[in-house]
């Protein structure tokens, strides 16, 4: 039986049920006062609401979270997030807008605010007990503004790190520079880490902050010596990129690090490492809390409409 069969995926009582037991994993409570005492259901309100006894407030589960104010059934976002959980190079608001039968502009929406909540607000740092962490970068499309020219310079840059066998982070970075990739490595990699990188400038001359590193030189056609090599990136480079120009096709430098968000997810929480299509969705929805998105302020002809 198909996992999209489950009943959260169509009933929306079952949808607000499914939510509770992800959210609340400790029980109800007030997203006002925090408090746990006293919450009850209210007689007939619509589905899922409840009242604090302390303080009064009613709520619902979807308070403070990207799904808070939303006029799109709650079942659909269940739809929504495996769609993207599950779909390896992602899924485009088109076909989002189609599947789900809502317009293109929330099925746009509703991606950008999944991808805020698959995003790792307390990340550990990577590495540690002389573990190998591959550094690169890559370059996608053009920034607003820039004529195309010879190089790298008016594309958008991407850094990033990965743990062989764990995990990867992703940043987008105005340019690539000695001092910026001391940083994001210094940052976000253990000092008791193996690193490997290519013979670039910046990894040459920079104080990285790990205590072996070695390169390899793809100018002269060495791509792998010994455990040195960053051939785990260049893997995840490939599905990056062909999930970008393929399925996404464009992509504006204001909302690319949520994109990067979207793709890190995915590999941090993929089959080989024992995560199932379903729980990969459920962990996305767990990252849903205290990160609603909106619209600014449409009270001014410049703000209306913008995002944020």
């Amino acid at each position: 039986m198909s996992i999209l069969s489950e009943p959260h995926f169509h009933n929306e009582e079952a949808a607000i049920a499914r939510l509770e037991g992800i959210v609340w994993q400790n029980g109800p409570h007030c997203p006002k006062c925090g408090g746990f005492d006293r919450i009850t259901p209210v007689k007939g309100g619509r589905a899922g609401l409840r009242r604090c006894g302390p303080c009064k407030r009613e709520f619902t589960v979807t308070v403070g979270t990207i799904f808070e104010r939303s006029h799109v059934p709650l079942h659909k976002w269940f739809q929504a997030a495996h769609l993207l959980a599950s779909s390896k190079k992602g899924i485009s608001a088109h076909q989002l807008h189609r599947t789900l039968k809502v317009t293109y502009k929330t099925a746009w929406f509703m991606a950008h605010r999944l991808r805020e909540a698959m995003k790792d607000g307390k990340p550990a740092l990577l590495g540690g007990g002389m573990k190998h962490v591959e550094a690169d970068e890559t370059y996608l499309g053009n920034k607003k503004g820039f004529p195309k020219q010879r190089g790298f310079g008016h594309k958008m840059a991407v850094m990033s790190l990965v743990e062989r066998g764990g995990s990867v982070r992703s940043v987008h970075v105005d340019s690539v520079t000695r001092s910026t990739v001391a940083q994001i490595i210094q940052k976000n990699v253990a000092p008791d880490s193996k690193l490997s990188t290519d013979t670039a400038a910046y990894y040459k001359r920079g104080k990285l902050g790990v205590n072996e590193h070695a390169m390899v030189n793809h100018f002269a056609e060495e791509y792998v010596r010994g455990d040195v090599h960053v051939n785990t990136l260049e893997g995840y480079f490939s599905i990056f990129k062909r999930g970008m120009k393929g399925v996404y096709q464009h992509c504006s430098e204001k909302h690319l690090h949520r994109y990067l968000a979207e793709f890190d997810f995915r590999y941090n929480n993929r089959t080989a490492v024992g995560v199932s299509d379903e729980a990969r969705s459920t962990k996305a929805l767990r990252g849903i809390v205290g990160k609603r998105l909106k619209y600014r302020d449409s009270s001014t002809p410049a703000a209306a409409g913008k995002y944020v």
